[in-house]
């Protein structure tokens, strides 16, 4: 499991920008595509939201890419 730490004085990211982040596509304009067909889950939830808010501790799950935690 792969861990992105969040920036300093930072509390959350956007699920859009941290698949970005991670290269799991590869532009902000591809994230909306990605989402409708991949299966993406936050916390073992499935998500289709680019603006959900991910805090520190919550898991991402990129159905063909893996997890990622938010540290």
């Amino acid at each position: 499991m792969r861990t992105v730490d969040l920036r300093p004085g930072e509390d959350s990211i956007r699920l859009g920008q941290l698949l970005k982040l991670v290269d799991a596509v590869p532009t902000g304009a591809q994230v909306k595509d990605v989402l409708a067909s991949v299966d993406v889950r936050v916390n073992g939830e499935p998500e289709d939201r680019r603006g959900r808010q991910l805090r520190s501790g919550d898991v991402v799950s990129i159905k063909g890419f893996g997890d990622v935690r938010i540290g």
